[in-house]
């Protein structure tokens, strides 16, 4: 089980490495990055979260541990994330109320429905899915949850799209679709987000 920790800080997102083959990096620091916050976690964890076996994990947490992201921690058999680990991942210090940030998210699940009935919205939403330590359920404060996108171009729009202010579509619709608040961070949808622990808003 996940075990809070006390001592908190303020990293800043570094360049991502390559993990193993079979795990995306990014899913193997989003774990990471659910564990700010936490004294140690196990295996199990691991598992649990990217939905993957044992052996998996344990091919996960080799590369992890020789690029100084996790260490052994005290108690016997589990592991505790480390300031480098913390700072490639993206985490933040917990500090949003939990049910603040499940409020968010079911503000925004009402704002894709509204998208994808909108006949004049550039893009449709195909995929969404929440995720992050507000799924551990352990702890009252939490980090913003991510979501991660998957857009369909409408028809109407795929003229434009097609030219190179296409990027800046996408950046300025998801953008809107997260309005001002802090407690999401929305991105494009990649494929191990749907095949780690996570919650769909469609």
């Amino acid at each position: 089980m996940l075990k809070k920790r006390t001592h908190v800080e303020h990293p800043q997102l570094a360049k991502r490495a390559s993990i193993v083959p079979s795990i995306p990096a990014d899913a193997a620091l989003s774990f990471l990055k659910d564990t700010k916050g936490v004294v140690s976690w196990s295996v199990q964890d691991l598992v649990a979260t990217l939905k993957i076996n044992r052996h998996e994990a344990e091919r996960v947490i080799a590369p992890l541990q020789a690029q100084g992201y996790v260490q052994p921690a005290r108690r016997n058999g589990e592991w505790m994330t480390t300031r480098s680990g913390e700072t490639v991942s993206g985490a933040k210090t917990p500090r949003f109320q939990r049910e603040s940030v499940e409020q968010a998210i079911a503000s925004l699940r009402g704002r894709i429905k509204e998208v994808n009935v909108d006949p004049k919205a550039p893009f449709k939403i195909t995929e969404a899915v929440a995720f992050g330590d507000f799924l551990l359920k352990a702890g009252a404060r939490v980090q913003a949850a991510d979501v991660g996108i998957r857009l369909s171009l409408s028809d109407s729009q795929a003229s434009e799209f097609q030219s190179a202010s296409g990027a800046r579509m996408e950046r300025e619709f998801l953008r809107q679709l997260r309005g001002k608040t802090a407690l999401l961070t929305i991105r494009l949808y990649a494929e191990w987000m749907g095949n780690r622990a996570h919650l769909g808003l469609l």
